[in-house]
């Protein structure tokens, strides 16, 4: 698989497209990214009779019926076996889009162009796709890798810093699991106005799970600490979606971070001022608090124990960090050292 980094998108990925013999160039995006970042990229297309697909946008329709519309678009335009799909977009885009893919024919060819930071660092790379189905997040999918990814800040000048701030999440948390240099280098102040770094740190998150993922393509090991964070975020994800006043998915990975560094002091004996230099220079600077209490602890760990990732409802699998850059994945972590964190993180961050 090709990773290209550019500031040139238009110009980069026609050069993609031409290296890869095609028959038929198809492009799927959403109705966002159709309207903002396309007119950035129309170029690439120059020379090609590209077809467009269109979904709505949001997950909510990261769904059966828009993996149908993608289908149908294939066919009705004429789609074969060696034809390609360009999918233009975040997340929901790159996961249908890749699944349609993997299914179409049997499988066609396909290229990511992530449209969002989330998207770049977390879902255009890794071989996982998918849809949502009844209520369920991505419990239809399978494993297929693109040909390329292309990694550019150039569409990233659409969106609102929210949404950059949640992508820088991932970012954060890959930084901490791969490279103390990169970890220090995205604790600079300016890293999120300085669009050639964030793309390099982009890029370098990017590289890093390509490298995981093709150790381990299907979750069996090494691919674990991908997770560092997750265990926490989520359940603190559910618990703000519960209330009806949800968490972004990078802000909840955020405060999971700071969670697994607590629990990395108190079981891997982590320095502690890793915690505060984390909690001041990160979590502070761009992130908000989940707000809970002690009344809450309970339903954070009902919510631990049914995670799919955690073979028992009392003892739970954890992500942690013996130092910046050295993961260690399954170890086990009990309901009181889980309490005993959310104590510290209280006391710390709220």
């Amino acid at each position: 698989m090709r990773i290209a980094h550019t500031g040139n998108l238009a110009e980069t990925l026609a050069a993609i497209i031409r290296d890869i013999p095609h028959h038929g160039l198809f492009l799927l995006t959403d109705s966002n990214v159709n309207r903002d970042v396309f007119p950035i990229i129309k170029d690439a297309f120059a020379n090609e009779d590209a077809k467009v697909i269109e979904i709505e946008a949001g997950e909510e329709n990261k769904n059966l019926d828009s993996l149908a519309k993608v289908w149908r678009g294939l066919s009705e335009h004429g789609a074969t076996r060696n034809s390609l799909l360009i999918n233009l977009g975040g997340g929901v885009v790159t996961d249908l889009g890749g699944f349609a893919a993997s299914t179409f024919k049997r499988g066609i060819r396909f290229i990511n162009v992530p449209t969002t930071v989330l998207g770049a660092v977390d879902a255009a790379v890794g071989g996982k796709t998918g849809i949502d189905f009844v209520g369920l997040k991505n419990e239809v999918g399978a494993f297929a890798n693109p040909e390329a990814v292309v990694i550019s800040s150039e569409p990233l000048a659409t969106l609102p810093r929210e949404e950059i701030i949640s992508g820088f999440g991932e970012i954060v948390k890959t930084a901490m699991i791969s490279s103390d240099c990169l970890y220090h280098d995205i604790l600079d102040d300016n890293i999120l106005s300085d669009m050639s770094r964030l793309q390099h740190a982009m890029t370098e998150c990017v590289r890093f799970k390509v490298h995981i993922t093709e150790e381990d393509p299907h979750e069996s090991g090494l691919r674990k600490i991908l997770n560092f964070g997750h265990t926490a975020g989520h359940a603190f994800e559910s618990l703000m979606l519960g209330r009806e006043k949800p968490s972004s998915h990078g802000n909840a990975v955020a405060n999971g971070i700071l969670i697994a560094l607590i629990l990395s002091h108190m079981i891997l004996n982590l320095p502690s001022e890793q915690i505060y230099l984390y909690n001041d220079r990160v979590l502070r600077r761009y992130f908000s608090p989940i707000p809970f209490s002690c009344k809450d602890y309970d339903r954070l760990a009902e919510i631990i124990g049914h995670d799919k990732k955690n073979p028992s409802r009392t003892d739970w699998k954890f992500v942690l960090l013996s130092a910046v850059g050295t993961p260690v994945r399954d170890i086990t972590v009990s309901k009181e050292d889980f309490f005993t964190a959310l104590d510290i993180y209280c006391d710390i961050s709220l």
